[in-house]
């Protein structure tokens, strides 16, 4: 009976767990499918804590008590321009948390009579090996997020198969692990050599190609948590890892697609080989047209169909409410605004759906990339707030660039461009870009929140 419950808990846990990730597809539905999501893990955790009897409930409770505050501290403290390096934070501690759990269990499993399953040994040495991974990776992926170590790839020839090689040495350190329980040194080797494999697999990927890889540490964390789902016979972890992992893998696809990227070369730790890029002063030298406030007011003051283009810019500068506000204003006096969202604008997916559902943007006024593109050479005006390499044609023009072949939202076909910046610094991707000196664009050198505010102010006053 006892068992029957717990069973049942679990399947509970399950079908939220799916329904959350059903919601999660559409932003109207995404705060419900996110509740769902957590209420599915608590009630996997209380089942699994009254069903093993693990620990007492005063380590519990004190376990809980600190969990949260911790997470509540690292919640309330995290600003919007750091949730990319929070994810990977937390991808990171999943993956530890594997390793650790998996490591544990196969010590107590030495210490009880019999011998460990030959499930439980290989779930052990895969749980270390993608734990590990997982770990490693995703500090490296935090360390060039925030600025900690250089975005650029770091790379050596050789290095796929250097990978390879450590991938085969882990995988048949898990067969003698398997064969041989109770040298539990073999756990520690996988370790080992999973943590050098996390760093070269994470090194050569340069700071263009970040948002796939939190992506895709995501994928791994979850197939951790899977692998030890299994060491432990839980039922609720297994299917929760497996949930994560594979839509993990699906995302991790889906802006390898963005990104004219190959999966199979990121998930080998393949950097994107790419030529010589063209010098900044070769690109902009003598053609930049700067602008003021009142001058794009008086740009805006005769457009009928006006496309927001956000950027990473917009994050940093907190600007999504201000540019809500001049959105109304101008639509106020019959203008037409839409929003053009590039899948992977900023430093993760969703990132500019959900700074713009947090200014009550409404949702239908988001445009993805492949429903907004044709709509540009009908743009009147295109305002492009702190995004970079997302428009920049060099993608689809210079075959040894960084970013060719990546989809980009074609900006340069509207009949004005203004790109909002503070400088000419260069995106992610460390190149140039050419629409800054195209004939049909305005570069408006500001803050994002400050220019859109002063343009705003400028259009009321005149």
């Amino acid at each position: 009976m006892r068992e029957a419950i717990i069973n049942l808990a679990y399947i509970l846990a399950a079908t939220l767990f799916i329904l959350g990730l059903k919601g999660l597809s559409h932003p109207r539905t995404a705060v419900r499918a996110n509740l769902q999501g957590a209420l599915g893990m608590l009630i996997a955790i209380v089942a699994t804590l009254v069903d093993r009897h693990i620990v007492g409930f005063k380590l519990i409770l004190l376990g809980g008590v600190v969990g949260s505050g911790l997470g509540a501290a690292f919640a309330l403290r995290a600003k919007m321009t750091g949730m990319p390096q929070m994810v990977a934070l937390l991808n990171g501690f999943g993956g530890l948390a594997s390793v650790l759990v998996a490591g544990a269990a196969i010590h107590e499993a030495l210490h009880l009579p019999g011998d460990p399953s030959l499930q439980m040994t290989i779930a052990t040495g895969l749980s270390g090996l993608i734990g590990v991974v997982t770990w490693w990776g995703s500090l490296v992926a935090w360390a060039k997020l925030e600025g900690v170590m250089s975005e650029k790839s770091v790379a050596f020839p050789g290095q796929q198969v250097f990978n390879g090689l450590l991938l085969l040495a882990a995988l048949a350190l898990t067969a003698m692990l398997a064969h041989s329980p109770y040298d539990i040194e073999y756990y520690w080797l996988i370790c080992g050599i999973a943590t050098i494999l996390g760093f070269t697999l994470i090194l050569p990927v340069g700071g263009a190609d970040m948002p796939v890889v939190i992506a895709l540490l995501n994928s791994y964390s979850g197939m951790a948590g899977a692998a030890t789902g299994f060491v432990l016979n839980n039922y609720a972890l297994i299917i929760a890892g497996s949930l994560v992992g594979s839509s993990g893998i699906i995302l991790t696809n889906i802006m390898c697609k963005a990104m004219n990227r190959s999966l199979a070369n990121v998930m080998t730790g393949k950097g994107t080989a790419a030529g010589a890029a063209a010098r900044a002063e070769d690109v902009y030298a003598g053609r930049i047209k700067s602008v003021q406030a009142e001058e794009v007011a008086m740009i805006f003051d005769g457009a009928q169909y006006v496309v927001i283009v956000p950027g990473y810019g917009m994050a940093v500068a907190q600007a999504q409410h201000a540019v809500a506000q001049l959105a109304a204003f101008l639509e106020a006096r019959g203008c037409t605004v839409e929003y053009a969202i590039h899948p992977v604008a900023g430093r993760m997916p969703g990132h500019m759906n959900v700074l713009l559902a947090e200014a009550n943007v409404p949702y239908d006024k988001m445009k993805e990339m492949d429903e907004i593109n044709p709509s540009f050479a009908q743009v009147d005006v295109a305002l492009v707030i702190g995004a970079n390499d997302v428009v920049n044609p060099v993608a689809r023009t210079d075959p040894k660039s960084p970013i060719a072949g990546m989809p980009i939202l074609d900006v340069d076909k509207a009949k004005t461009v203004i790109v909002m910046k503070r400088s000419l610094s260069p995106g992610f991707a460390g190149i140039p870009n050419p629409l800054f000196a195209a004939d049909n664009t305005l570069m408006y050198f500001a803050d994002g929140k400050q220019g859109v505010l002063e343009i705003l102010n400028a259009l009321k006053q005149s």
